[in-house]
């Protein structure tokens, strides 16, 4: 069962500097545990079919995940990949710190893009990590459409299993990670430290939005599902994988035949 709880995340009028600290926890967790290490073989099997080596990285947060993938990705191909960054709500000193980190590798953009209706000049394959959980039906099959438009591929990761061991674990882990990571997590912030050991807002929120998240979550056959009613005339994959830190990796992948 799925339910549509809202996360604070996704709010409007939420500010920016509890949002940006709750996707910098993302990336420093994502990016420690290299939990999307097996995804860059299901991209790399898109790219290989559409002869690309361009990325555009949708919801991408605080970068969750995306530098270690990148580089993962560039082993496995023996090509250079171009990646750029985007989010409706971009955090541009993340982003800023993953391209130095990348030697310019790893791009982003400025301005806001809408995931459900992406410019069609942005060239390359779209991927989304941890993010597809935030839209409804109506607008998760509509990223889907946009891609088969354009005539891109696409590939969708959640990184976690839609289960009650992955709901425990996010109320009894997140707290501590916040408690010793913080200092550690960058870019280092001081509002993130009052907000985290002051005035616990952000580890609070975070684990609202973290256990609304796998409330949210599609399984791969509900992926799979919204994709094929969108067209035949794709090749889709869906199923789940083994992360690197035994979290399970729910995944749809598509491109043009």
């Amino acid at each position: 069962m799925r339910l549509h709880l809202f996360e604070f995340e996704d709010l409007e009028w939420f500010p920016d500097i509890i949002r940006q600290s709750q996707t910098d926890y993302l990336h420093f967790v994502i990016t420690k545990a290299k939990a999307y290490k097996p995804a860059a073989s299901l991209v790399k099997e898109a790219l290989d079919k559409t002869n690309t080596n361009e990325i555009i990285d949708l919801c991408s947060g605080g970068g969750g995940g995306t530098d270690a993938f990148h580089k993962n990705l560039e082993e496995i191909t023996g090509k250079q990949i171009k990646m750029t960054l985007s989010d409706k709500y971009p955090n541009i000193p993340a982003f800023e710190m993953i391209k130095n980190l990348s030697g310019g590798k790893i791009d982003y953009i400025k301005e806001s893009i809408d995931a459900v209706n992406v410019p069609s000049n942005l060239k390359g394959m779209r991927t989304m990590f941890s993010a597809f959980h935030h839209f409804k039906p109506r607008d998760a099959q509509a990223i889907l459409k946009s891609a088969v438009d354009d005539k891109v591929p696409i590939a969708i990761f959640e990184g976690a299993n839609k289960d009650i061991l992955n709901f425990l674990g996010i109320l009894l882990f997140t707290p501590i990670i916040f408690i010793f990571a913080t200092p550690f997590m960058k870019p280092f912030k001081l509002s993130r430290i009052f907000f985290t050991y002051i005035i616990p807002l952000i580890p609070i929120i975070t684990v609202w939005d973290g256990l609304v998240s796998i409330l949210r979550m599609y399984t791969p056959n509900q992926m799979l599902k919204m994709a094929e009613e969108v067209t035949n005339n794709y090749t889709w994959k869906s199923g789940k994988t083994k992360g690197n830190i035994g979290n399970t990796i729910m995944y749809l992948v598509g491109y043009p035949k």
